[in-house]
């Protein structure tokens, strides 16, 4: 269905006159030129093939016998793509939209999708081709999508040429194009693919926020429009979201903090939610604290014989850890290696902080012990969490063990928390040669000292009688803070 209507497309949208690369030239030079050519690349060896191309064509090719050439070799699309790389290093072609048309079309044709990108991209960015005649657009992209149009139909090209375009406009962050594009594509009964729509949307969602995102997934989805004002456009046609339509829409909402959104869309959604579905919307109910409503989604997600996955366990994992109720947490962890669901580092993290939050410094210890035998690499906020609490609880030289072998171990850089958590213990333990080797290593990874080291270290000074040594310190404190006023 799709393809018979590109096929229609190309033919209504056809201006006349059109200079299309597959029309037969009137000059019998330019024929011959042609025939020759197609002969070289078709029937010499590669050795003697480009030598006897340059003296085939002493004053090069123009657009149209290019794209003729290109259409005579349809079956052979990698030549066709060393043929048209050889025309651009020998500078022998001065190539125009019509002629990356064809190009383009026999490699989408040929599904040969990462050549057939590369040339869109280089199209879309190349502004000498803005020169073409007969475009109604200023939009190098828009014209490229005119002429990919146009010659659609006589290349027997796929529909997966309107994707990769699509694609490369969002990856080159040409929004607006994107979206004029869907919209001519979708005025004629032609969808993209689903996935293409989805990036489209999500990409919008990120760079202009959710509102415009979710306006233009309305657009495209018609779901706006009643089917008798369908009918009456001539549009008997609608395209219906799937399920990663919905997963993304929700993704962006959640990562605004707009959790009453997600529910919307999740009540509209036209199909069966997945495991993904559900993890998205249990991270935002667990975001706010809502851990009843997320448990009966869990239990919703149960009833509907869908077995969660690593990222559903650590979303409830992480929530009940957020609320303090870690005992709860431990449930689920049990339950998830009961499950054979394989654990994370996130899954440790989420229950390192868990205890640390509530004070309980000997289960966030054997935690995350479990999880550095594991070779899981912690996050350097959880190593922030474990040390702040070793070094209130006493526990400083433990403290410096842990850090030791993150460093060691996984390479990890503690944060300037971690280092400052580790001085003041140290100092206020009387070890001051201790934290002296710390503070350098912490200036070492570039931190700076603050009021609260300086504060430390003259604290223990004191504590140890060195009045002396604490007054150079309270001097070298008020310089540099007079330094960075």
């Amino acid at each position: 269905m799709a393809i018979r209507n590109l096929k229609q497309f190309s033919q209504t949208q056809r201006p006349k006159p059109w200079p299309l690369f597959f029309s037969s030239s009137s000059n019998d030079a330019s024929e011959s030129l042609v025939t020759d050519v197609v002969s070289i690349l078709t029937h010499h060896r590669s050795k003697s093939r480009w030598s006897n191309l340059r003296l085939a064509c002493p004053n090069g090719i123009d657009p149209v016998e290019f794209s003729q050439i290109t259409l005579h070799l349809k079956n052979k699309p990698q030549l066709a793509l060393r043929f048209f790389l050889w025309t651009k290093t020998k500078s022998l072609c001065h190539h125009t939209l019509a002629s990356y048309s064809s190009i383009i079309h026999l490699l989408a044709r040929a599904r040969l999708s990462s050549h057939a990108y590369d040339l869109i991209r280089t199209a879309i960015r190349a502004s000498e081709l803005n020169d073409d005649q007969n475009h109604r657009f200023d939009s190098l992209p828009l014209n490229l999508f005119e002429t990919l149009v146009k010659t659609y139909r006589d290349s027997g090209s796929a529909p997966l040429v309107f994707d990769l375009l699509i694609k490369a406009c969002l990856d080159s962050k040409k929004i607006d194009p994107s979206i004029e594009i869907v919209r001519m594509l979708l005025s004629r009964g032609i969808s993209p693919k689903f996935s293409t729509l989805n990036s489209l949307i999500s990409r919008v969602c990120r760079s202009r926020g959710v509102d415009e995102g979710y306006a233009i997934y309305r657009e495209f989805f018609r779901l706006d429009e009643e089917k008798n004002e369908i009918s009456k456009r001539g549009f008997g046609f609608r395209v219906t979201p799937n399920v990663h339509t919905y997963n993304e829409l929700m993704l962006c909402c959640y990562q605004e903090g707009l959790v009453d959104r997600m529910e919307e869309i999740w009540r509209e959604m036209r199909c069966k939610p997945n495991a993904y579905s559900y993890s998205v919307l249990m991270a935002g109910f667990c975001e706010q604290g809502r851990m009843g409503d997320a448990e009966k989604l869990w239990e919703e997600m149960r009833n509907e014989e869908m077995e969660p996955d690593v990222v559903s366990y650590n979303t409830i994992i992480g929530g009940f850890c957020k609320i303090g109720d870690v005992g709860r947490a431990e449930e689920f962890f049990r339950e998830m290696a009961l499950a054979g669901v394989g654990t994370t580092a996130s899954t440790y993290e989420h229950l390192v902080k868990g205890y640390c939050n509530v004070g309980d410094v000997d289960s966030a210890v054997l935690v995350y012990k479990d999880m550095s035998r594991r070779d899981l690499r912690p996050d350097a906020s959880t190593l922030d969490v474990m040390l702040r609490l070793l070094c209130d609880k006493g526990r400083v030289q433990e403290a410096l063990e842990f850090v030791t072998c993150a460093v060691g171990k996984f390479e990890l850089i503690p944060r300037e928390e971690s280092y400052e958590a580790l001085i003041k213990g140290l100092c206020f333990e009387g070890r001051m040669e201790e934290a002296l080797k710390v503070q350098a290593e912490m200036v070492g990874k570039g931190f700076q000292p603050n009021s609260e080291i300086y504060g430390a270290f003259i604290d223990g000074y004191i504590r140890q009688g060195k009045e002396e040594m604490a007054g150079v310190l309270r001097k070298e404190m008020l310089q540099t803070q007079m330094q960075c006023q």
